[in-house]
């Protein structure tokens, strides 16, 4: 029997297709109530070195994504519920208000989200309500892998070999079209989207440098999706330009969209297998496959290790020596000012887009954890501050990796800061986008200004220490 009234909350699942929490709602009662609320702590709140706890990138992603999930809402004869405050006190009010029987929503794993989702089914109990989970991040379903979470081998390469070849991918579940939706018996003030001023900025943050101007929400999601497969075939030369710097081209740059539940991986993979039909089947389209791995990877390690990802010791529990919690270092490295263009770049690339190529990330990550000695957590949690595609299980998860405390084989994962920008921007040009002060610099010195004499400052226009920072190593530590 279909119960009379339902809550679907939500959460990091944006979109209105493979969406197995509005899917069972659906099935399940005669009318569903679509709600979206803005956490209070999410939105207003600081991580634990002081950074805003969603960025401002971030933040506008967020209410475009919320804007174009209403609008995808109203076009179907429903709507979406926008409040501000704590979920947990806001669903619950509303629960009472509209007497609905369950709350349905998409389990979240990390311990800030699971916090507010367990405070919000004990209130919901008291009342003779529950919350029901589905699941909404992965391309596996648990349910179908060859062993249970805890037993989730530490070794990407042995968990891929275990997962890709036996178990099958299902397929996304369709959106809702028009007539699944009832009408609502009763009237709900719909709430106002907030702004960016709402939550403190002022701005809307925008760079014509940008690699791509990353609108939010369902729409733009498959939108980037039918642009990098079908439109360009760009998916067919993936491996070998993923590592790219410049432009819009060089990787899917799916990550927000999925980040933010705005596109689903098994949507991703679905296209991927017909392109592969359809078109071509290479090592490429395998590569993008690989990746959507990782992702489900980080969120099993997220599950199998819990809060460990996030201490200091990290999944494997390891005793660091180094890594000062160094607030100075920390904001030199954030505010590209080390002297190494290829690290600088980089980072005024995030501080200013919210989004840097994997490339990159790895390299400026080493280069704090590494070359500078600074905790890696102060990196993780400005990433999480700022970072468009922010996750809690693939952020701290990677980061992991990169300062051996997480699942790597290798000991010492450690990037030569010189041969890496030579390697992957030997003319310089990526560096001369974001640091233009150093535009005049022939090639063979783009990557080493710290090399130039007193005369090629004055030829180049450059002077060290006053158009550029003096290098916080020297770069021939590399060569």
């Amino acid at each position: 029997m279909k119960k009379k009234r339902v809550i679907v909350w939500f959460r990091q699942d944006l979109r209105l297709h493979d969406n197995e929490a509005l899917a069972d709602a659906l099935r399940t009662s005669e009318e569903v109530i679509p709600v979206y609320v803005f956490d209070e702590r999410v939105f207003q709140g600081q991580t634990k070195y002081g950074f805003p706890k969603t960025g401002v990138h971030r933040t506008k992603f967020i209410i475009e994504s919320i804007a174009d999930l209403r609008n995808s809402l109203k076009t179907i004869g429903s709507n979406l519920i926008v409040r501000i405050g704590k979920p947990e006190e806001v669903l619950f009010e509303l629960a009472q208000e509209v007497k609905s029987a369950w709350i349905f929503c998409n389990r979240e794993r990390t311990e800030e989200e699971v916090s507010v989702q367990d405070k919000l089914e004990k209130k919901l109990w008291e009342i003779g309500q529950e919350v029901r989970y589905s699941r909404g991040k992965m391309l596996y379903y648990t349910a179908d892998l060859p062993f249970p979470v805890t037993h989730t081998p530490d070794i990407f390469t042995h968990f891929r070999k275990e997962v890709e070849k036996y178990i099958q991918i299902r397929e996304p579940l369709a959106a809702p079209v028009r007539g699944d939706f009832e009408p609502l018996s009763i009237r709900l003030e719909e709430g106002e989207i907030p702004t960016l001023t709402t939550f403190g900025y002022n701005t809307t943050p925008k760079d014509s440098r940008g690699v791509l101007p990353f609108e939010g929400g369902e729409t733009a999601g498959l939108k980037r999706l039918q642009h990098y497969f079908w439109d360009t075939d760009a998916i067919k030369d993936y491996k070998e330009t993923r590592n790219g710097l410049i432009g819009s081209g060089y990787s899917s740059k799916f990550s927000p969209w999925l980040a933010n539940g705005c596109i689903s991986p098994k949507k991703i993979y679905q296209e991927l297998k017909r392109y592969e039909v359809e078109r071509t089947k290479n090592k490429s389209t395998y590569w993008l496959f690989f990746e959507l791995l990782w992702r489900d990877f980080f969120r099993l390690m997220g599950k199998k290790h819990g809060n460990a990802i996030f201490q200091k010791g990290g999944t494997i529990g390891v005793k660091q020596e180094a890594g000062k919690d160094d607030e100075q270092l920390l904001h030199v490295w954030i505010e590209g000012r080390t002297g190494i263009p290829f690290i600088d770049a980089n980072m005024r690339e995030l501080a200013l887009t919210g989004f840097m190529s994997n490339r990159g990330r790895q390299n400026v990550a080493s280069f704090l954890v590494k070359d500078l000695q600074v905790n890696w957590q102060m990196g993780a949690d400005y990433f999480e501050s700022i970072l468009l595609d922010y996750d809690p299980c693939s952020n701290w998860g990677n980061w992991n990796y990169i300062a051996g405390v997480g699942s790597d084989p290798r000991e010492n994962r450690y990037f030569n800061i010189l041969k890496q920008a030579k390697r992957y921007d030997n003319k310089g040009d990526y560096v001369k986008i974001w640091c233009p002060e150093l535009t005049n610099l022939p090639f063979e010195k783009i990557h080493q200004p710290d090399t130039l004499t007193e005369m090629e400052q004055a030829q180049y226009n450059c002077k060290l220490g006053v158009d550029y920072p003096k290098a916080m190593f020297k770069t021939t530590k590399w060569a």
